[in-house]
């Protein structure tokens, strides 16, 4: 094969807790991954070395950006000829929504397919594991619990489709500040650690429906960040305004979520809210369809 294009999958985060810090320097957390339908385009050609462009200028396009790292581990591993990949952009940096690890990862899915690799996936989650934390978690795709720094990854129970609305302000988090903000505020007594909620609860409320049990999920980073970013809160307020019925931060922000009974219901904030910020109306994407362009 000598081209590919593909389609790289934004995630969500429908809750995340962090629980503490690792001797390796990292955090055991709670999340469930879900991919929407927000995304960004790769194509992938053959070429005479490995070059990464990209048409958002403020994204590294040489050895800085993850999809470089990505393939040149897959050159390394498979001795694979090299290629040019180019990246569309769509999804925002520092938003939470995941777009760096969503492009690594199937930067090397995309790779296995365009050379007939067939490598088992625990070679591409072990390729994944060292590129960054959230990179596993879209080689699975759908809907996921999460433990460990994010790597150690069960399915769950895709939910039932339900109308997103993302709110996409301009500000954006640096993740490492946001999990500065959270151990100080810690430290201070502010944000006790919390307990380990585990999988079954999770299971649960994918089963039961987020629009019945949504209210029992949340973000750990919520207070700190709104607590930096004012204006996240006030969105977070104004989405609940507009008819929401569960709003919540993804990942260390600054990405708002808000799910709707309705897709009428969604429309009608999408006119209340569009002036305020960036609003952007997507779906829950299945693990089946996230991998579509890869089949």
């Amino acid at each position: 094969m000598q081209s590919l294009s593909v389609r790289s999958f934004a995630k969500i985060n429908w809750m995340l807790r962090i629980l503490g810090r690792r001797p390796d320097g990292f955090h055991d957390l709670e999340t469930i991954f879900q991919t929407i339908s927000l995304h960004d385009v790769l194509t992938l050609r053959r070429a005479d070395e490995l070059e990464v462009g990209c048409d958002d200028p403020n994204i590294p396009a040489g050895p800085d950006n993850l999809v470089h790292r990505a393939a040149a581990e897959m050159i390394a591993e498979f001795g694979i000829d090299p290629v040019r990949i180019d990246i569309r952009k769509v999804i925002p940096a520092g938003g939470g929504l995941g777009g760096g690890s969503s492009n690594a990862a199937f930067t090397l899915m995309a790779l296995d397919r365009m050379f007939s690799l067939d490598a088992p996936l625990e070679k591409l989650l072990e390729i994944a594991a060292r590129l960054g934390s959230d990179v596993p978690f879209f080689l699975i795709g759908g809907t996921a619990w999460a433990t460990g720094r994010g790597e150690r990854l069960e399915v769950l129970p895709s939910p039932a489709p339900i109308p997103l609305l993302l709110l996409l302000p301009a500000e954006s988090v640096g993740t490492a500040e946001a999990y500065r903000a959270l151990s100080e505020a810690r430290g201070e007594g502010s944000s006790p650690r919390p307990d380990a909620q585990g999988r079954s609860r999770a299971e649960k409320v994918m089963r039961e429906g987020l629009l019945k049990r949504g209210n029992e999920l949340e973000n750990d980073f919520e207070s700190v960040v709104f607590d930096m970013i004012p204006r996240l809160g006030e969105l977070k307020e104004k989405a609940t305004e507009a008819g929401a019925a569960l709003v919540l931060m993804s990942g260390s922000g600054s990405t708002i979520f808000a799910l709707f009974a309705d897709a009428i219901a969604r429309d009608q904030a999408v006119v209340r809210l569009r002036d305020e910020v960036r609003v952007v109306p997507c779906e829950i994407v299945t693990a089946h369809e996230a991998m579509r362009d890869l089949r």
